[in-house]
């Protein structure tokens, strides 16, 4: 027996080593943080003891649990005003003549690629109830004294939320509305249904999974955003679950607290999630013909131009306005003065690049932690796609959960898993680049996962086959072989990792340090100075790197890289 042990080492691939790393890798990124999240919301703070007071400490006070309720109902109004939207929006892309297509596109891409909370601050700017825009020249037009909207109410947040949230929608029910042919369509037309009759009646139908599966996902990632809901929310004194988890970590911190009162967010999550997911594989509602059948555009004579009009006021909502307020603003000695030449100025932007102590450091930060959380998540999510996919492994389908698990956590739910497990001793990774790497890389793994699993499954194994019976090995069939053909595929996905990591919010602003704040904290930070002109100018910044990236990657991956349904 002890002679045997040798020789199975000799044979033992080098790759095997690998895949022991890698399941060590997903431990650290995953479960550690995890079961660490689990067993600190038990314990004591002082003394490490098993007890249920921080459960009764979370849920214990009424701003608690209104907080909580906040949380549900900002979620639904949000998801069903993202819904309003974008469906109609879909139907008319995927199903009519409507003129303008490549112009919708436009707008859901660039409503996606726009972080939230710079939206915010455009509609902050737009509709203050005192020196917003809209209100300005509401007064100026009609001498009333009352504003005409105002951004900082429960109505207010839900609507900015959903203008950023909607291109899932869309995306979800396009490529839903892109399968069914025009049989069932021609057949109720036959019986004389009309064209908004047929559209309720069969074509909504036939998606209803779809719409009722991102209405699902749009109110989880509702639930567990911070940016939106701490820069309108708090000053309207409208508490949720993220903003009352980051005053538990207000001086003195109360991680475990703030533990016991992220597991049912998490709980909420996971049952949803499934009930999305037994949605969206449903077979009643689905058209049998699928891609097969023959798809004819609806002609929609002048109702197109209506369409049209939709479409153009989304976009205007979206991005047009908060963009150009927020590009007066950057370049304002004083944004409420207005546009005129002696208000223009550079010093926002010089002092931003130049004077401020924390600006470039914390646009460096972004850069390389977003570019080194992607390349992380991007060769971890490789590796894992091709052993579940290969079966090369009798844990394969046990690391493929761990992979897409983060999917299920929301990242303010992962962000304190992350700070309870590493940021204090033994390892004492707070504030440390190390510590935000990781919890990005853990974070965005299911994006990179998703894509590297749809790329390996359009690669045949025979090519790798033949390397390794003319000798190589696998390690070195998969880097000559698999990977040069995955390049663009891996490169699309490594792309969208780095631009959402790069907006992140929700998990950064649990884990920054002093010197280690990346662009997304520091524009909170920013705008709790109330500061909107310095505000404005770093946030064009973080879009212009933002909006480099994605022509990038539509140059070297396609258009369409960053809405593809991988």
């Amino acid at each position: 027996m002890a002679g045997t042990r040798p020789g199975r080492l000799r044979r033992l691939e080098p790759v095997a080593f690998l895949w022991i790393a890698l399941i060590a890798a997903l431990l650290v990124l995953v479960a550690a943080p995890l079961l660490k999240l689990l067993l600190v919301s038990f314990e004591m703070q002082e003394t490490g003891e098993f007890t249920f007071q921080n459960y009764l400490t979370a849920y214990g006070r009424q701003r608690y649990l209104d907080a909580l309720r906040n949380s549900l109902l900002l979620g639904m109004l949000s998801a069903a005003i993202s819904v309003v939207i974008a469906v109609p929006m879909a139907w008319a892309v995927s199903r009519t003549d409507m003129p303008g297509k490549g112009f919708t596109w436009a707008t859901v891409l660039a409503a996606f690629i726009m972080p939230p909370y710079l939206g915010a601050i455009g509609w902050i700017l737009l509709a203050g109830p005192n020196s917003g825009w809209i209100n300005q020249v509401w007064r100026a037009a009609t001498g009333a004294e009352a504003p005409l909207v105002n951004i900082y109410t429960f109505t207010g947040m839900a609507f900015v939320i959903a203008l950023h949230s909607f291109p899932l929608v869309f995306i979800f029910v396009k490529s839903a509305l892109d399968l069914i042919s025009s049989e069932m369509e021609d057949a109720a037309n036959i019986l004389g249904g009309g064209t908004w009759t047929t559209m309720r009646k069969v074509t909504l139908p036939l998606v209803w999974p779809s719409i009722l599966g991102s209405f699902i996902l749009i109110f989880l990632e509702t639930i567990a955003l911070f940016g939106t809901p701490a820069i309108i929310g708090i000053p309207a004194r409208i508490n949720v679950v993220t903003t009352q988890l980051w005053q538990f970590f207000e001086d003195p911190v109360r991680v475990e607290v703030a533990a016991a009162y992220a597991i049912p967010l998490l709980l909420i999550t996971v049952g949803l999630i499934a009930v999305q997911k037994m949605l969206l594989s449903r077979k009643g509602f689905v058209s049998q013909t699928g891609k097969g059948g023959e798809r004819r555009q609806v002609k929609l004579g002048p109702w197109r131009w209506v369409l049209f009009g939709w479409c153009l006021a989304v976009a205007m909502l979206a991005v047009v306005k908060p963009l150009m307020v927020l590009l007066q603003a950057s370049f304002a000695k004083a944004w409420g003065r207005g546009f005129s030449f002696d208000n223009l100025t550079l010093r926002n932007y010089r002092f931003l690049l130049f004077e401020h102590d924390m600006a470039p450091q914390a646009t460096w930060n972004t850069v390389w932690f977003s570019a080194a959380s992607a390349t992380i998540a991007a060769v971890l999510a490789l590796l894992v796609a091709y052993i579940v996919i290969r079966r090369l492994m009798r844990l394969a389908d046990a690391l493929g959960f761990l992979a897409m698990a983060p999917f299920v956590i929301p990242g303010i739910v992962m962000a304190i898993g992350f700070y309870a497990a590493y940021a204090g001793p033994p390892l004492s990774l707070y504030g440390s680049a190390l510590l935000i790497i990781l919890a990005f890389a853990a974070r965005f793994l299911p994006i990179a996962y998703a894509n590297s699993q749809a790329a390996i499954r359009a690669v045949h194994p025979e090519m790798e086959e033949a390397a390794r019976i003319l000798g190589s090995g696998r390690l070195h069939a998969i880097r000559r072989v698999t990977a040069p053909l995955l390049k663009t595929s891996l490169l699309g996905g490594w792309l969208v990792v780095f631009i959402v990591a790069s907006r992140e919010l929700s998990a950064a602003i649990f884990l920054v340090g002093p010197r280690t704040r990346t662009m997304s904290v520091l524009l909170y930070d920013l705008t709790e100075q109330g500061n909107f002109e310095v505000v404005s100018a770093f946030g064009g910044i973080l879009l212009l790197i933002t909006m480099a990236i994605v022509g990038i990657g539509m140059k070297l991956v396609g258009r369409d890289f960053m809405l593809r349904r991988e």
